[in-house]
């Protein structure tokens, strides 16, 4: 698989005797996790799906050439991705693919670098970007429009504005 794939699901287990397994969904529409095309894992085996149905929180679906419980079960962990171009472009200007934000300079807004985005996370709160610095001591900073006014994707940066209790472009290490 490319660098750029997207994490759209997640076997958890088996359900019922004839090779259907339950899925965890991470689109925004559970259902459409199939309509997207083959599914890969880790290791770029490929999935055809067919969404079956629901059953208490998870989607049931069929593998092609998967015929019974014993494969299904088998395969509870395994994660299922999707390359990033296949994806439709987000349609509002301020949604964005995690995968996307992924790797982009973070800089102040005076222009200095202070590291990169590492991963995007979210507790609950609102996406927070995780910003690995040269120091190796990340910084944790919201991503919201007044702490990142600008995201430029075509320009491979994120310009941030850290409130002022976050020093991200400090070492990490007390002053001296």
């Amino acid at each position: 698989m490319g660098e750029k794939r997207v994490l759209l699901a997640a076997i958890t287990g088996a359900h019922g005797v004839k090779g259907l397994v339950k899925l965890k969904s991470f689109t925004e529409r559970p259902e459409d996790v199939g309509a997207y095309g083959p599914l890969c894992d880790e290791a770029g085996a490929v999935y055809r799906l067919l969404v079956k149905g629901r059953a208490k929180g998870s989607l049931i679906a069929q593998i092609e050439g998967l015929g019974d419980r014993d494969a299904a079960a088998a395969l509870a962990g395994t994660r299922l991705y999707v390359e990033r171009d296949v994806l439709p472009r987000p349609e509002d200007e301020e949604e964005f693919y995690h995968v996307d934000l992924i790797g982009l300079a973070v800089e102040d807004i005076q222009g200095h670098p202070i590291g990169e985005v590492a991963a995007v996370e979210d507790y609950g709160a609102g996406p927070v970007l995780e910003v690995r610095r040269e120091n190796d001591r990340p910084v944790l900073l919201p991503f919201t429009r007044a702490v990142v006014p600008v995201v430029d994707l075509a320009g491979g940066r994120l310009v941030v504005s850290p409130p002022e209790e976050v020093d991200a472009t400090s070492d990490g290490k007390p002053p001296s």
